[in-house]
């Protein structure tokens, strides 16, 4: 049997035809797109949910004191400071600008989240740190890129010549 040129080619694109028809006709993988996580609700007291207090705020209701009492004996048990956010806005405000990679913005977004001094940074610990920074929406990962942590240790222990030496001149 011999096949001629008009053959072959008839051949050719009905083998064309049928992978197309083929690849047209699959089941098409779904594109999935997720919703970006949504923030949690900050809890501050208002008229219409006064039985909620504002951050770092204890109370005189029942809950308060039970609330209180096992975080005291926790803290107890654990060897750590359970009280420390609670104490956490004592004394002046410092200015985090002065920190390397710390501007206008990034200090405001970390005063809403209840930072604003040196040595509230320099505390905080790994777990700690890794949940402000996802609370820090545009500035997500610049607390580990810009070692604002140590940075804010050597500021709270008033070490301005070891911040110089390992940072540079100190800004602001």
């Amino acid at each position: 049997m011999t096949f001629d040129t008009t053959t072959i080619i008839i051949i050719i694109a009905v083998l064309a035809v049928l992978i197309l028809g083929f690849l047209m006709m699959r089941p098409r993988r779904q594109r999935i797109e997720r919703e970006p996580p949504q923030q949690a609700e900050t809890y501050v007291a208002s008229r219409d949910r006064p039985y909620v207090k504002a951050k770092g705020e204890e109370g005189d209701w029942v809950t308060d004191e039970v609330a209180a009492a096992t975080t005291d004996v926790a803290g107890e048990v654990l060897g750590v400071d359970a009280h420390r956010e609670l104490n956490a806005s004592a004394g002046p405000a410092d200015d985090l600008q002065r920190l390397k990679g710390v501007g206008p913005k990034f200090a405001a977004m970390l005063g809403q989240q209840g930072i604003v001094r040196f040595d509230q940074l320099a505390s905080l610990s790994d777990n700690e740190v890794a949940m402000l920074d996802d609370r820090l929406g545009a500035f997500r990962g610049r607390l580990a890129r810009d070692r604002v942590r140590e940075q804010a240790d050597y500021l709270a222990r008033g070490d301005v010549d070891g911040f110089e030496e390992r940072f540079g001149k100190l800004g602001g």
